[in-house]
């Protein structure tokens, strides 16, 4: 393998600013900015404005959509279009 090719593989900590939880996993972004973790280590911390913890989807807190109100309105705006005249 050429060396100097990959990007470097390294632990990081993600912090979600939606809900404010911290996770400690690996990946090839860095950051200048750090903090201490709980095994006393410092790592570089990378700021995410939203992840599986408050994703709707992940957190099962999602809107449903009124489609049938949408296709009802629909329905009644183009009544008269395409029509034989």
């Amino acid at each position: 393998m050429k060396s100097n090719t990959h990007p470097k593989y390294e632990a990081v900590v993600f912090n979600d600013l939606a809900s404010g939880v911290k996770f400690l996993t690996k990946s090839t972004v860095s950051s200048s900015k750090t903090i201490e973790w709980e095994d006393g280590n410092t790592y570089p911390v990378i700021d995410v404005e939203i992840s599986s913890e408050s994703h709707p989807f992940y957190t099962g807190k999602q809107r449903i959509m009124d489609s049938a109100g949408r296709v009802e309105r629909f329905n009644a705006r183009f009544k008269g279009f395409g029509g034989k005249k």
